[in-house]
């Protein structure tokens, strides 16, 4: 049997071998072409992708920085009303370009008890003729017995039994609530307002720059707690006072409270921003809050030693009536009538949430790394 070996044929191995070169050829040639096609086939990819997403980049790089209320993030930025107010509004037949013209640009927000009605109802009066907002706080829950007073059904009323002012403006004055209004005055109850105008206050506080002030008190008809709260005479704003006997000496040299950047809780005035930094000082489960007023210099809104003062020329009369932690057994619905004080007990209390602010905010300045001092004093010099 004759067997076939084509491949030891000299003619077949030269045949193969030039199809073997004319493949290589072809391949080599095949993938130097497809480098060059992709080659060019990226550079014009990416021409493309410039061209077709530059805009929806910068787009998505500006939106993202744009800041938007926490939660609002689901909404388009024109329908996020960020601010409110506390006007009321009528039910219809209302124009909103008059409502707007119309709007109180100041708030006054009082806390209130029936027994104080005649009281307030005159400082009530004075700031409603002023173009205020009035917004009450009634802490003994009685709000009907208001209703004879003409001006009952435009003010705000708000009621909870046995609560401070201070717990009050923590929960209903939040800054962006009350944002529309250019100052705020957080009043109590028991003032005399005679010798006082809210017009001429306000022309006079925008006049000296003060953020946070108060008006002062007449010494001779006041419970006065603190000197820098009383009148000076032929004196139309005063920032600090002079004291040189006694401990806590106070100078023209002094730069700290009480001897010069200080009001009282009483009836102090803020401005829009002044009280959007106080807002977050008051602590919500410190309802007294005693010890503030040794730091609200700090939202000044700069050097609280211009910024903070008391105005003469518009004074005030503190009555020092009885208000928390006096009433009729009748008010805490018992059948007899007789008094109960526990007015030591609210100052025992008072006294109690003052230590814990202090040492909150010492624990405060010394966990925040970021944050520094501006009245900070130096080491070898003693503090007013």
């Amino acid at each position: 049997m004759n067997s076939v070996y084509p491949l030891s044929d000299p003619k077949s191995k030269s045949c193969l071998w030039s199809l073997f070169v004319v493949a290589a050829l072809i391949c080599g040639a095949y993938f130097i072409g497809s480098a060059f096609v992709a080659k060019d086939y990226e550079d014009r990819a990416s021409r493309w992708k410039m061209i077709d997403t530059t805009p929806n980049r910068q787009q998505s790089l500006q939106c993202k920085n744009q800041c938007r209320p926490l939660g609002s993030e689901a909404l388009p930025k024109g329908i996020v009303a960020k601010e409110s107010n506390l006007e009321m509004r009528p039910l219809w037949g209302s124009s909103m370009q008059d409502e707007k013209l119309s709007s109180s640009k100041n708030l006054l927000a009082i806390a209130v008890g029936i027994k104080q009605k005649e009281v307030v109802n005159e400082i009530v009066q004075k700031f409603f003729s002023s173009d205020f907002l009035v917004m009450l706080f009634h802490y003994d829950g009685i709000v009907d017995e208001w209703r004879d007073l003409e001006w009952c059904d435009s003010a705000i009323h708000v009621s909870a039994f046995n609560q401070t002012k201070w717990w009050f403006a923590k929960r209903f004055l939040h800054p962006d609530v009350v944002s529309e209004y250019n100052y705020i005055f957080l009043w109590d109850e028991d003032l005399g307002v005679e010798n006082f105008h809210p017009g001429r206050y306000l022309s006079i506080i925008k006049d000296e720059g003060l953020e946070i002030s108060q008006p002062a008190l007449d010494p001779a008809k006041s419970d006065v707690h603190h000197q820098i709260t009383a009148r000076a005479r032929n004196s139309r704003v005063h920032r600090r006072m002079y004291k040189s006997k006694g401990s806590g000496r106070c100078d023209k040299n002094s730069t700290a409270p009480p001897c010069t950047g200080w009001v009282e809780m009483m009836a102090p005035v803020f401005s829009r921003a002044a009280w959007r930094c106080a807002w977050y000082m008051v602590q919500n489960d410190l309802i007294h809050a005693w010890g503030l007023d040794s730091l609200l210099g700090y939202c000044a809104q700069g050097d609280r030693t211009k910024h903070v003062g008391v105005v003469d020329s518009e004074y005030i009369v503190h009555l020092g009536l009885p208000t928390l932690g006096v009433l009729d057994k009748s008010e805490a619905r018992q059948t007899t009538s007789q008094i109960i004080d526990d007015r030591s007990e609210v100052r025992r209390q008072s006294f109690i949430e003052m230590q814990i602010f202090k040492k909150r905010w010492i624990n405060a300045v010394k966990d925040d790394n970021c944050w520094i001092d501006p009245y900070r004093q130096p080491a070898n010099r003693s503090i007013h």
